[in-house]
């Protein structure tokens, strides 16, 4: 029988691809079959290192994806490097900590427009391709606080409720056209975004006290969500955003 899960010759773009979620994310689609285009403002060299090392094509695609300004170019350079694009990834995303009192115009802006802004127009490039394809995957990267509200974070909270609504929106438009759009709320994992959360004995506490499975996530526990929803096995998934977080939401 063939394997649903197996993404032999699928091209995927990974944004964020240089560290935590966005390389642990790229290494399971990798080792999964496909090529990676990996996506970043800073070069993303251990993971293609890492993609290469499994046998895949794997290419450096730069950009800064606090403006739209690349967008075109990185759906355009990943086809002329690795032929063709069936896999997309929005993973990239930055957060700015204050207390919505204080919190600035700058910080709000900048978490928009890379987390929300950005995304909006990857995927509209990326969908234009593969709406003339007749197929693609689309994974977007959503949160916790898309169905919660968190604390200190007005601007990363906005952008993720709207990482949900937009997933939703696109899997409405082009669930027919053969493009499933679907999106993974990652829970408390162990990264650099939130190694304040980490650092903080009392929130710490108060976090690990919630989750049912009793530990932080760790980037590769999003692997096989993201095989999953990239892969033939989830053809009749549109518009899910898929949580993985040791229960945190049943809590």
């Amino acid at each position: 029988m063939t394997n649903p899960f197996d993404l032999t010759g699928k091209v995927a773009i990974v944004t964020g691809a240089n560290t935590g979620i966005g390389q642990a994310i790229a290494l399971a689609l990798a080792t999964a079959g496909a090529d990676i285009a990996a996506v970043g403002r800073t070069p993303a060299e251990e993971t293609v290192a890492k993609a290469r090392a499994l046998g895949r094509r794997a290419e450096i695609v730069s950009a800064d994806l606090s403006t739209t300004e690349p967008v075109q170019r990185v759906v355009d350079e990943t086809l002329e490097k690795l032929g063709r694009l069936d896999i997309l990834v929005n993973n990239a995303g930055i957060i700015r900590r204050a207390d919505s009192v204080d919190f600035t115009e700058e910080d709000w802006d900048a978490v928009i427009d890379t987390n929300l802004k950005s995304v909006f127009f990857l995927c509209q490039a990326a969908g234009r391709h593969m709406i003339a394809q007749g197929h693609g995957k689309i994974i977007n990267i959503a949160s916790m606080l898309t169905f919660q509200g968190g604390i200190r974070v007005p601007s990363y909270t906005a952008s993720k409720s709207g990482i949900g609504g937009l997933t939703k929106l696109l899997a409405n438009e082009w669930a027919s056209k053969g493009v499933n759009v679907n999106a993974i709320a990652p829970g408390y994992i162990a990264t650099n975004n939130t190694a304040t959360l980490q650092a903080d004995e009392n929130r710490n506490r108060s976090i690990l006290e919630r989750i049912p499975a009793a530990r932080w996530g760790d980037a590769s526990d999003l692997g096989g969500a993201a095989v999953f929803l990239a892969s033939s096995a989830a053809d009749y998934v549109q518009g899910h955003i898929l949580a993985v977080d040791g229960g945190w939401l049943a809590r």
